[in-house]
């Protein structure tokens, strides 16, 4: 799908405006900051709204947090879902300090638990936009079982700085089956990382994804 600057402009201000009622609200409970940094939110909701990704899934190691709904107002512009996949352990962990659903987005978010994330990822095909919890110790695993779709798609992982020392970069896992994939790193939360997959014409499928540049403009 083609880009849409509109859709991304328009989750990027909804989400904004989510993350500042949701920081007032801290604030009048004395609650600390959120897990998530503000610009983070923002910055990925408007990248899935406009790519105008139909199927957005998330894996994640605190449950619902702000990204969470972020995907959601992204989902909500597309025109399209979000699957947020947490471990059922997690899930328990996290139930009282994790955020709701908002009643807005109840129709375009599902919340799946299971004690098989890994597994679970499977039962979802052309993936068009994911983004995978950096602090999750078993994540590369997923890589092996993400079906993107073949006109492109986005993986997105957060949270680098948790990450073991030595753990590959997801372009890494994508690019040793798979020629032509962008990855950049950005200086955006506690450190994300990009991956797009070009998408894929009937000679590619024998030889491999058609290279696309990404590129990505960084501003203080």
């Amino acid at each position: 799908m083609e880009w849409s600057p509109h859709d991304a402009m328009k989750a990027y201000l909804q989400t904004l405006e989510l993350c500042k009622e949701q920081s007032k609200e801290n604030t009048s409970h004395g609650a600390s900051t959120s897990a998530i940094e503000p610009k983070c939110p923002e910055f990925v909701s408007a990248l899935a709204a406009g790519k105008q990704a139909r199927l957005i899934v998330e894996i994640s190691s605190e449950g619902i947090t702000p990204l969470t709904i972020a995907l959601s107002v992204a989902a909500k512009h597309s025109g399209g879902r979000l699957v947020c996949i947490i471990s059922h352990q997690e899930g328990q962990q996290k139930k009282n300090t994790t955020h709701s659903p908002d009643h807005d987005f109840e129709d375009v978010i599902e919340v799946v638990y299971g004690n098989d994330p890994e597994g679970m990822i499977m039962q979802y095909k052309n993936i068009d936009f994911a983004v995978i919890d950096g602090k999750l110790e078993f994540h590369p695993k997923f890589l092996e079982r993400i079906s993107v779709n073949p006109r492109g798609s986005i993986i997105v992982r957060h949270n680098l700085h948790c990450r073991e020392h030595g753990v590959m970069s997801v372009g890494d896992y994508v690019c040793n089956a798979n020629k032509g994939v962008e990855c950049v790193t950005l200086p955006i939360g506690e450190g994300m990382e990009l991956t797009r997959i070009g998408p894929l014409t009937k000679r590619d499928y024998t030889r491999g994804p058609r290279y696309k540049r990404f590129h990505v403009t960084f501003e203080n």
